[in-house]
């Protein structure tokens, strides 16, 4: 079969092989598609893997031979799902692959911003440390998280893993989500939202992005928190009302952010984030170990093959 891959440079910039699914047919690897390429570069393909590069209704009419649609992510927005349901087109994503690597990110966050290791090294580089008077020095507030609490909201299996690290540390962990479970529990004592919202020293989001969960840090919640938390987000932008936590940064109100994500990636200058206070932005990379991203490329092989035998995996528009 012909299979297409439009938009594969950030899973494979080079450190990984495409050697799975090439033994499953005639692979053309593009690193990235513009729009108007989309349908041109699908062609006549019976499979399509798609990372952020949107398959719409409009393109699978044209390209009436996609038999297969792969997501090289967890999450299928970019396709149109109910169109390719309609045709009979199974579209398949990576549900579990970076739990360990998003959840080390969400505390690799945290502790800068608890120690600033980075600024500090930058310093003794500078000659900082050199010319001072005194035998050590530092610029910020340096935190213990021992015996603070962390607040989760949403307890899933990265979640959980934060969760697992915050407490190896000494810290109390409770959680929101509509699900509790026993392993949850093991980690976490589950609270009610406007709880955890008023007693966490540190708030971790962990939740998916549906309705009820956009924007959820808002100036309103923000209200209920603690003065001096600390909000973290590798989850999804959108969950965050950027200018609201701009202002309570900048305010005092938030001490600091750690962020991995944005409301629109790649992220916007005029973003009021990008001038706050205390701000850490990095460029959505929690997922991007190459340990996590050979899970995903396996992932991504075996979905094609499992469609290829008739018993597809990972479907999200069954």
């Amino acid at each position: 079969m012909k299979i297409v891959v439009l938009d594969g440079y950030t899973l494979n910039p080079g450190d990984l092989n495409w050697d799975g699914i090439e033994a499953l047919g005639e692979v053309t690897v593009y690193d990235r598609t513009p729009a108007d390429k989309i349908i041109e570069r699908i062609g006549d393909a019976q499979a399509v893997y798609t990372n952020k590069t949107p398959i719409s209704r409009a393109t699978l009419d044209a390209c009436k031979n996609v038999r297969f649609i792969g997501v090289l992510a967890t999450g299928y927005n970019v396709v149109d799902i109910a169109a390719a349901k309609e045709k009979g087109i199974p579209v398949c994503n990576i549900p579990t692959y970076g739990t360990a690597a998003v959840g080390q990110f969400a505390i690799a966050l945290l502790l800068e911003i608890c120690h600033h290791v980075a600024h500090h090294s930058n310093a003794v580089h500078e000659g900082r440390w050199e010319s001072n008077p005194d035998w050590c020095f530092w610029d910020y507030p340096l935190i213990e998280l021992a015996g603070k609490t962390m607040g989760i909201i949403g307890f899933g299996r990265i979640g959980q893993t934060t969760g697992a690290i915050a407490k190896a540390m000494g810290m109390r962990v409770i959680a929101s989500d509509s699900h509790p479970n026993d392993a949850g529990r093991a980690i976490a004592e589950y609270v009610d939202l406007d709880t955890l919202l008023k007693t966490s020293d540190v708030i971790s989001l962990h939740c998916p992005l549906f309705p009820e969960t956009e924007g959820i840090i808002n100036k309103d919640n923000i209200a209920k928190m603690k003065d001096g938390v600390i909000i973290l987000n590798n989850s999804r932008g959108p969950l965050i009302v950027e200018q609201d936590l701009a202002d309570a940064l900048n305010s005092g109100k938030v001490y600091a952010a750690g962020l991995d994500v944005v409301s629109s990636e790649p992220i916007h200058g005029d973003n009021p984030l990008l001038k706050a206070k205390n701000c850490i932005i990095t460029p959505h990379i929690s997922w991007a170990p190459k340990e996590s991203r050979q899970r995903l490329m396996d992932i991504a092989v075996n979905n094609l093959a499992q469609f290829l035998k008739g018993t597809p995996a990972n479907v999200v528009n069954p």
